[in-house]
């Protein structure tokens, strides 16, 4: 019964990720590994198709074997949280209350993927 709304919010995720890959303060990581997940729940074609993707899939096989984000991932993580922050003081002119919320939000976010476990070929 679930089935077609998984399919249907999988398919969201994958074009959200896609918009993602061009725009450069959108993520797209976080909207594939929830399109996986979806997929895994509706069409087990498009999940194999997602995790055996060229470009995407080492990324979302080790999110979902070891939970763990590449160095690689987390620099460009940072510099895009950066760099939306960046855009929203100077583009928002936010109020002291706005722009300390939005900071922790961001620092809360960039501690998470920073203190993810790095993928066991990534180990130095």
């Amino acid at each position: 019964m679930l089935r077609p709304l998984y399919l249907i919010a999988g398919l969201v995720m994958l074009v959200l990720g896609i918009v993602g890959a061009f725009l450069p303060v959108m993520p797209t990581t976080i909207f594939l590994i929830v399109a996986a997940w979806f997929f895994a729940r509706s069409s087990p074609r498009l999940e194999a198709w997602l995790l055996a993707h060229p470009r995407f899939g080492s990324t979302l096989r080790d999110w979902r074997e070891h939970g763990a984000i590449s160095r690689r991932a987390k620099v460009w993580a940072g510099a895009g949280m950066a760099a939306g922050f960046s855009i929203f003081w100077i583009g928002a002119r936010p109020n002291i209350w706005l722009w300390l919320v939005v900071a922790v939000l961001m620092l809360a976010c960039a501690s998470y993927v920073l203190t993810r476990p790095l993928p066991p070929g990534d180990k130095q």
